[in-house]
């Protein structure tokens, strides 16, 4: 796994011996072991890592009104419940929520309001939930509706 891992050798005379993956990809999660020997003595302990992907088609950044396709999966071993999607263009607007049994949402014309930060949340029989927030970008055309723009003669224009 390396270069992706490593420990922080200043915190471990603190007793902290954290193992820090980045970034973490998908063949990462399961189960990992650490141990630590002091003069006579050996402290383990043990921690699953468990991984949630969120995968684009087409990868971003999106071509506005092009099929997206955003799907969301888990290495959960229970039985998924139903997928939830969350949008939330700015923090404090509302946000657009969409729920379904399979993990993939379509939008069928994207626009640059469908631009933003996303969470997929998943839930499991086993009452699990799992969420993943990621930041959806689109290219577009982000203005006005009239496409005439006046500007001052020496000055600039945008």
């Amino acid at each position: 796994m390396k270069p992706r891992v490593s420990l922080q050798d200043s915190a471990l005379h603190n007793g902290n011996f954290s193992l820090r993956i980045v970034p973490v990809r998908s063949e990462d999660a399961g189960l990992y072991e650490a141990q630590v020997e002091y003069r006579t003595e050996v402290h383990s302990c043990h921690v699953e890592l468990g991984v949630i992907t969120v995968t684009l088609s087409p990868p971003s950044p999106v071509i506005e009104n092009e099929l997206l396709l955003m799907s969301c999966n888990s290495s959960h071993q229970a039985n998924l419940v139903e997928t939830c999607w969350f949008h939330n263009k700015h923090p404090g607007t509302t946000s657009r929520t969409f729920c379904s049994l399979p993990g993939t949402l379509s939008i069928f014309h994207p626009t640059m309001s469908d631009a933003g930060s996303w969470r997929c949340q998943l839930r499991y029989s086993d009452k699990v939930i799992i969420s993943a927030t990621f930041n959806l970008q689109i290219l577009g055309f982000d203005g006005p509706t009239n496409p005439v723009v006046y500007a001052a003669a020496g000055s600039a224009a945008n």
